[in-house]
């Protein structure tokens, strides 16, 4: 993506951008959001207990969950809002494992990019998105493989539910098994509430991330090169299920 596209703004979102942590503008000029909330350190409202999601998403999935304990299936959330520092987390251990095993930083950053974002990208960051699995059946030891939702796996029956009812609650798979999309690889148990994520994913667009990024505490940045941003942000970022964008 060409990194003008996203220092562009409105002429009221420019207004906004006046005071810090700045506004953006949501999908229809009338959502606001800060730039802390957008990165994952606002401190946005969330329900759920064992696992946390905006009031809307939290009440879809509820609906959901109880659908499909009709059907046998008992969704488990793995992972849902995640801040900043927990996504740093992650990368900071992952970054450190793939130095010890001999990578380089350029490589260590392409290896991470596989399955995990920069953080302060994360749609984890917008309590619009659940990693999920079915609870009713024995668990594998990594519950996240692409290998367990295939037809053979153990999660097949949760997929082929999830395949044909998850949109009616709002639901969308975020990384599909499309072979022409790039970025992230394909994950399965990935879900986003399109009916607030799409609000979130507009207003994160008009952000500055290469300056963000470069000026937060996070292992690696100084190898975050002009085209290494640029193809993740167009790569990863945006070359999702279109229907989420």
């Amino acid at each position: 993506m060409n990194r003008n596209h996203f220092l562009k703004l409105s002429s009221i979102s420019t207004i906004a951008l006046a005071a810090f942590p700045y506004l953006i503008l949501g999908k229809n000029d009338s959502t606001i959001f800060t730039s802390d909330e957008l990165i994952g350190k606002g401190t946005p409202d969330l329900y759920g207990k064992g696992f946390k999601l905006r009031k809307d998403a939290f009440e879809a999935f509820l609906k959901m969950k109880k659908d499909a304990q009709s059907s046998g299936i008992e969704l488990k959330v793995v992972s849902s809002y995640r801040d900043f520092e927990h996504q740093n987390s992650i990368w900071t251990r992952k970054y450190k494992k793939y130095v010890a095993e001999g990578l380089t930083p350029e490589q260590c950053l392409k290896k991470i990019i596989e399955y995990s974002t920069i953080p302060g990208s994360s749609r984890h960051h917008w309590a619009t998105d659940l990693d999920l699995v079915d609870a009713s059946v024995q668990q594998p030891k990594n519950v996240l493989n692409p290998s367990h939702f295939d037809t053979e796996g153990c999660f097949w029956k949760f997929k082929k539910w999830m395949d044909d009812n998850a949109n009616s609650y709002g639901f969308y798979l975020v990384y599909t098994n499309n072979v022409e999309r790039k970025g992230f690889k394909y994950e399965p148990w990935h879900y986003s509430f399109k009916p607030l994520s799409v609000n979130y994913l507009k207003a994160f667009k008009q952000l500055n991330l290469t300056e963000i990024l470069r000026n937060e505490s996070i292992l690696g940045k100084e190898y975050f090169s002009n085209e290494f941003l640029d193809s993740y942000f167009q790569d990863n970022v945006l070359d999702i299920n279109p229907e989420l964008l």
